[in-house]
């Protein structure tokens, strides 16, 4: 049995930092899109308030902390780990990658965590321009914490989600439209853009039952207080759940789905 090295492994990620660091204008756009963004919010949410009741559980200073984080957790979850899948699928040079000397499945994770670690760093300088234009609570470190463990169990979702999506390629080659169909709900679904609080209670009782919230929702809800201490566990053990589900699941399409490969290629 051959001995597990995570050495290649650790040298993909950082290729894949660089590959992102090379194409410093789409940095820019990123962090000038993320900033109009955050204004536009800002302006819409003021203009609500100033015309409606505030919700007692959502003042105006929370609902844009709640906006201004979600689009700063974006940086990081909207982005699609494990298109290279889809990718390699669709050219037929997967092929090739189940020659070489490596865990595939590994080897999109990789390559995915270092595009991810890339716009992770950029929240830094988009925290940064978004103190200028709006004010964000901060919460206790214990909410923090909370809600660091929650937005990873988040993102472990949605990654999941994303390879279950790019993973349908074996069967399908192209999933284009099944992405964009997956991108709106969990913009809708998830409470990136409004929160789900601010749903009808029989509209919420469903989408909460959804992978979507998991994203999104309860990171979010726990860092703005709508989810209280006492509720972290159920909140964190549901989000679990989804990573186990759907892990599971994604193992079985690979192993079916590899197996198909091994046909073709004789």
């Amino acid at each position: 049995m051959k001995r597990f090295r995570l050495e290649p492994y650790l040298q993909l990620v950082s290729k894949a930092i660089a590959r992102e660091a090379t194409y410093r204008f789409n940095v820019f756009t990123s962090l000038g899109s993320f900033a109009l963004r955050v204004y536009l919010l800002r302006t819409v949410w003021f203009a609500l308030y100033a015309h409606n009741a505030a919700p007692r559980a959502l003042p105006l200073h929370a609902i844009v902390t709640y906006s201004t984080v979600a689009l700063l957790m974006g940086l990081v979850l909207d982005i699609d780990q494990t298109r290279l899948l889809h990718d390699r699928l669709h050219d037929g040079s997967i092929v090739t990658d189940f020659m070489k000397p490596i865990n595939v499945p590994l080897f999109f994770f990789a390559d995915g965590t270092g595009e991810v670690l890339f716009h992770a760093a950029l929240m830094v300088p988009a925290l940064g321009l978004a103190l200028l234009l709006v004010h964000i609570d901060v919460p206790s470190l214990a909410v923090l914490a909370a809600f660091a463990l929650s937005f990873l169990l988040g993102y472990l979702v949605g990654f999941f989600l994303n390879f279950i999506l790019n993973l349908t390629a074996f069967w399908t080659l192209e999933v284009s439209a099944v992405q964009l169909i997956t991108t709106w709900l969990t913009d809708l679904l998830g409470g990136q853009i409004v929160p789900l609080l601010l749903f009808p209670a029989f509209l919420q009782r469903a989408v909460y039952s959804l992978p979507f919230a998991a994203m999104f929702s309860t990171p979010l809800s726990i860092y703005v207080g709508t989810i209280a201490p006492d509720r972290y566990l159920e909140a964190l053990g549901s989000q679990t759940l989804w990573v186990a589900g759907l892990a599971a699941v994604s193992y079985a399409m690979w192993r079916a789905g590899a197996r198909r490969i091994v046909v073709q290629g004789g």
